[in-house]
């Protein structure tokens, strides 16, 4: 299937999401990527994702690619750059692309966008910076590959053809809904020190029935060697919280998350991405 990005738009758009930080990589990439598509709207999803923080990444961009126009979307977190590992480009249902290595990264994404209908290797030495270095794929892999794409290249030209089975896939977390019980994870931890967790207002609902502002839960903190029991209430807003109280709430994404009020849940409790968190009326 021959699909081309760049052909029905005036102006396409890169979406971009690294663990790069600031000291210069992210703006290498997208200066390699408006060298090739003069006109592209680079749009940067996060450049300060933790580093090698995989599971972070793949989080943080299957919650923005949603609120994106159609286009192509890079994601750099690689800790296995210059390995065996493939770099591979997605053609998901909405008609997207993503782009990054295969490692997980970018599945989640392509879940969000419909699916992966297609999965390519991207092999095209014709759009790869001359002599690619072991360690920086992102500047002469990904970004061309990325920028050759929006300026309207046909998705087949990326490379060989991949079974969308064989792509490696991240354990995602879990929730399981019982009579009274939720048991859930902290699938990511945002810059605001809020606990965003697997699951949502549907399975709390299910798990625990109706529940209203004001509501008071027990939150079972559980980690490889301790317990922790904590009360927290379910609020709509964090305002409606008194500073330094904690609150249960459902996020802008729809997730059920752990807050406190004006501070950070994470530095007060002391955990992180992972830990397993069960959820019951008070």
């Amino acid at each position: 299937m021959a699909t081309e990005l760049g052909s029905d738009r005036e102006r396409p758009v890169i979406g971009f999401l690294t663990d790069f930080g600031l000291d210069g990589a992210a703006a290498i990439c997208r200066g390699v990527m408006l060298s090739i598509a003069r006109d592209a709207q680079i749009i940067d999803i996060s450049h300060t994702v933790a580093k090698f923080a995989i599971r972070d990444g793949a989080y943080l961009l299957a919650t923005a690619v949603p609120w994106l126009p159609v286009g192509v979307h890079v994601a750099v977190v690689d800790p296995g750059v210059g390995t065996d590992r493939r770099p591979i480009a997605l053609l998901t249902q909405r008609g997207d692309v993503l782009i990054g290595p295969d490692n997980g990264l970018l599945l989640p994404a392509a879940h969000r966008l419909g699916g992966v209908t297609s999965a390519r290797v991207i092999e095209n030495r014709s759009w790869l910076l001359s002599a690619p270095s072991s360690t920086f794929h992102g500047r002469d892999v990904f970004a061309p590959a990325a920028a050759h794409l929006a300026t309207g290249a046909p998705f087949d030209d990326v490379g060989p053809e991949v079974e969308p089975a064989t792509l490696v896939e991240l354990a995602v977390a879990m929730t399981t809904v019982s009579d009274g019980h939720i048991a859930t994870e902290v699938a990511y931890v945002d810059s605001f020190g809020n606990l965003r967790l697997a699951g949502g207002a549907a399975e709390l609902a299910a798990a625990l029935g109706a529940v209203e502002p004001g509501t008071r839960l027990e939150v079972t903190l559980q980690e490889s060697t301790a317990e922790e029991h904590i009360i927290v209430r379910w609020s709509r807003t964090f305002g409606e919280t008194p500073a330094g109280a904690l609150l249960a709430y459902e996020d802008s994404s729809g997730a059920l998350a752990i807050a406190e009020s004006s501070g950070s849940a994470a530095r007060r409790l002391g955990v992180g991405s992972g830990v397993r968190i069960g959820i019951r009326r008070a």
